[in-house]
Formats: structure tokens, sequence, C-alpha cells
């Protein structure tokens, strides 16, 4: 009985809750806001319909930035080092694609990850390098990756066929891929498909003297990503092979690659012995440029956007690097010890000039005596036009006859004409 009791007091404690929850519903004003998530309508609440956020402001235009077009691995304060120039070792083998050497950045700074020939993953697959770009004060490093198409990498000149827009050192052909040796090295003994093109080297090549291994900025190479690099951006890329990420790896962990302690000069730059192959699937779709004769490639030229590109490039990273020597010329100001230490050598052949005059005023001591046989010589001193044979004669008697009348002879023409014929007499006597 005292359950059904206490069991009829809670529901009729329920129902009285329920009463009052719906006349304090009923009392609320319609339109009120509960939580900012439901509104009352003056029977029941109903959600709240949440506005859309707002359009993300457009990027504001940045001297000298950088364009992304793929992901940043890491961002830095520094800028890298510039790129050190090198050799390229020759293809060991067919099929095999150059990936050129760069720097990239650990615990310990920046560090050089050698350049090495790597099988393509799959057949017309197409290495785009990783580039650094200055961008909002700082440097980041764009990954490289496998494509159809070369994509942008920051218009660095990095050799081997990187010349900065897309490649020029060879193309597939077929299901084969050939290497234009006008600007790759190959081993002619295994590698028989080549041919030669010289006029895609130059029409790709973005000139960059000061070998600066980063895009924008004031002092990086100039240059925008083509209509051509833009379209490979966003086709579908494989990432580096595992192989390539060991190779990397294995860099990091020696630290003569650091800058640190090579001072951007290592000596590890390329590797010969190619990377081990991994096999990945191509994009759907995808076929590689069918076979043409090596006559036909030998004359394939660059679209007209990439001539003016890169000689666009070329100028204005030439304009760039011009107030880049101005900043620098500051910075060496203690080397300028060297050009002051350096006219201390010019100062020895100072003093190789002041003995002559030295030894003249050594021999005034010997003229000291002189002036005695000077009273006795003053009726001989009549042959003055004589002066000139004596120092003739002097060398003569120097080498006959060393003693005190050789040295005598010297000093008088150092006092005047006169005095040596005066002596040259006295002389005579003797003999």
């Amino acid at each position: 009985m005292k359950l059904l009791r206490s069991a009829g007091r809670l529901v009729l404690a329920l129902i009285v809750f329920a009463a009052l929850a719906q006349s304090a519903a009923k009392a609320q004003a319609p339109g009120t806001i509960r939580n900012g998530a439901f509104v009352w309508d003056g029977e029941r609440w109903l959600p709240v319909e949440q506005p859309p956020p707002p359009p993300p402001p457009p990027p504001q235009p940045t001297f000298g930035a950088s364009i992304d077009l793929g992901g940043i691995d890491i961002t830095v304060n520094d800028a890298p080092p510039p790129l050190p120039v090198y050799e390229q070792p020759p293809c060991p083998e067919p099929n095999l694609i150059w990936t050129p050497g760069y720097w990239h950045h650990g615990l310990f700074g920046f560090y050089w990850v050698p350049g090495a020939w790597v099988p393509a993953p799959y057949i017309g697959a197409l290495w785009t390098p990783g580039y650094w770009g200055f961008a909002g004060g700082s440097y980041g490093f764009h990954s490289g990756y496998w494509g159809p198409h070369i994509g942008f990498y920051g218009g660095v000149n990095y050799g081997g066929g990187y010349m900065g827009i897309g490649f020029a050192g060879g193309t597939w052909n077929g299901g084969v891929f050939a290497y234009n040796t006008a600007v790759v090295h190959v081993n002619r003994t295994v590698v028989t498909n080549v041919y030669v093109n010289t006029t895609i080297v130059e029409q790709t090549t973005i000139v960059n003297n000061t070998h600066v291994s980063f895009n924008g900025g004031p002092n990086g190479v100039q240059h925008q990503p083509t209509p051509e690099e833009q379209v490979a951006a966003h086709e579908t890329h494989t990432a580096p092979t595992s192989f390539q990420i060991q190779h990397r790896t294995a860099a990091a962990a020696d630290k003569s690659n650091f800058a640190s302690n090579n001072g951007g000069h290592p000596t590890n730059l390329a590797t010969a012995k190619p990377l081990a192959a991994e096999t990945h699937a191509p994009p759907a779709g995808f076929k590689p440029p069918p076979a043409r004769p090596a006559a036909e490639l030998a004359k394939v030229q660059a679209p007209p956007s990439t001539v003016a590109a890169a000689k666009a490039a070329t100028a204005k990273t030439a304009t760039a690097a011009a107030s880049a020597p101005k900043q620098q010329a500051k910075a060496p100001a203690p080397p300028a010890a060297g050009p002051k230490s350096m006219p201390k050598p010019e100062a020895a052949p100072e003093p190789k000039v002041a003995p002559p005059p030295p030894a003249k005023a050594t021999m005034p001591p010997p003229a000291k005596a002189g002036p005695k046989p000077e009273a006795m010589t003053p009726p001989k001193a009549a042959p003055k036009p004589e002066a000139p044979p004596p120092p003739k004669a002097a060398p003569k008697v120097e080498p006959k006859a060393p003693p005190a009348p050789a040295a005598k002879t010297p000093p008088k023409p150092a006092p005047k004409i006169t005095k040596p014929p005066a002596k040259d007499e006295k002389e005579k006597p003797k003999e």
C-alpha cells in the first residue's frame, strides 16, 4: 500500500511539473531564442537556421611572393643556401629519371639531399622537383611529386634538364624514355635512346647567376607559373617513392651534409647508383605519348608562353640580384680587413727602393776624408769634362781593385761631378 501511495504521489508530482512547464512555455514570448540554437514560436522550440560563414577575404598580393601550387612540408625563417654547382653522373640504365639535389631542413638546419637517378613509378611519369618559396616573411618547402607533366618548381635552375621551366632533359617516347644529351649525361654503351636538342634547353632556361635556391622575395627567382604549369599542378600526382624518402632520411643522418658543417658546400652532391624501383598505378585514363623519330624530337620547341616567361624571369631575377650584392657588401665588412693587409706586400717593395738612397748616404763618410785631398787638388780640378768617363771606369776598377779606390769613386758623383775627376787623377799617380 505504501508503494502504491508513493507511486501515485510521484505521478501526481510529474503531472504538476509538466503543467507548470507547459504554462511557462506558453508564457514565453514568441521569437525568443534559447541557447542560440532554438527559437520559441509560441507553441514549441524550433532549431535556428545558422547563417552561412562569411567568405574568406581575397588574398592580398605580396611583392615577390611565391605561388603555392602544392603542399608545404616545412616553414622556416631563414633562406636556404645557394645551390652548389656539380656535374651530373651519367645515367647508368634506361628509363631512369633524374631527380636533382636540393636543400631540405631538419633539427640542425639546412642539409643537402644528393641528386639521384630514380626509376619512374609508372611508364610516362615525370618528376617535378621540390622548391623553397618565400611568402609572408618566411620560407616554405613545397614537396616534389610524380605526374604526367612537369609542374611548377619555382623557376629554380637545378641543372640536369631542369632549367627553370619544364624539363629539357628528355621525354617519354612511347614506352621508353629518350634522353636529350645536349644537357643530360648518359652511359652511351647502355642507354641508346638519345637525341640532341639545344633549342629547347635555351628556351626553358632561367639564368640564375647567383644560384639562388628559392622563389619569390626580394632576392629570389622572380617567376610566376605559366599556363602549362598551372594545368600540371591540378593533375593527379604520385608522392615520392619510399626509396626517395629513405634517401632523404639518410642524407639527414650524415652530418657532413649540413650547411652548418660544410659552409654551404657539401661534398656528397650526387649519387651515381640509382635508387630502387617502386611501381605505382598511373592516373586513370593516362597514356604515355606515342613514339616519334629521334630527328623529330630534336626539333621540338617550347610553347611561346614558356619562352616569354623564361626571358621575363631571367630579367626580373637579374634585377632582384642586383640589390643582393649591395646588402652582402655590408655584411662582408670584416673581410675588408683582407684588402687592408694587401697593401703590406706593396710596402715591401718600397724598402727595396729605399736601399739605393741609403747606399748613397753610406758613402758620404768616406767623403769626409775627401775634403783633405780636395785642398791639394783644386788646381787639378780643371778637367771637368772628364766627369762622364770616370763612372764608366769606376765599374772596371771595382772588379779589379775592390779596395778603397773603388769605394771612393762612386761617392764623388753624389757630391758633384768635380770630385770624381780629382780622385781619378790621384789614382793615376798611385799607379
